[in-house]
């Protein structure tokens, strides 16, 4: 018996590294690092808005009576932000941690579901805050109740088919592993 030297095309040979597919939803660590470093990266955003809308508005403290005209304001802000990001495929927190949105044919966002996957982005923080509201909860227990429901909303993902946020599944968007998209 002779051991040929040859490949065969037909022979198994060493396993080649798999490329990372564009359809791996990332773990949940790595999307819970991307969601905590674009809230980093917000607090910019609030701070330049926040500004402009004080500076222009001229409030002189933080209990004035349009607080809640500036918190309108920073959600609508939050909203452009979100979606011209998301519908070019990814915010520089995402770019960081190599994650993408894409709707569920693996195709970029339209403007409009990305303003979608915004809004339902809020179930993040609605239930806790509305259950805080008629309690009137100390700092520390709206804390706690708000970064409990944080946690709860992330794990849950775990009983998605395909592992994507529950919010991503309603608004027809999923995360997928993704090196940055170049310009």
């Amino acid at each position: 018996m002779t051991v040929s030297t040859e490949a065969r095309p037909d022979a198994p040979g060493p396993a080649a590294p798999a490329a990372p597919s564009l359809s791996t939803t990332p773990g949940l660590r790595r999307r819970m690092a991307c969601w905590l470093y674009e809230g980093m990266l917000l607090f910019a955003v609030v701070f330049v808005a926040g500004w402009l809308f004080s500076t222009l508005g001229q409030m002189r403290n933080a209990m004035d009576d349009r607080r809640h005209l500036l918190q309108a304001f920073l959600f609508v802000v939050f909203g452009i932000y979100f979606s011209w990001f998301w519908a070019r495929g990814q915010t520089l927190a995402m770019k960081t941690w190599n994650i993408r949105v894409v709707d569920v044919m693996g195709r970029p966002l339209t403007q409009l579901r990305a303003l979608g996957r915004y809004v339902l982005s809020w179930l993040w923080f609605l239930p806790p805050l509305a259950a805080i509201a008629p309690f009137r909860l100390s700092g520390g227990e709206s804390a706690v109740l708000v970064l409990g429901w944080v946690v709860v909303w992330a794990l849950l993902s775990r009983f998605h088919p395909q592992r994507q946020f529950w919010h991503d599944a309603l608004a027809g968007t999923r995360l997928i592993t993704s090196a940055p998209l170049s310009r």
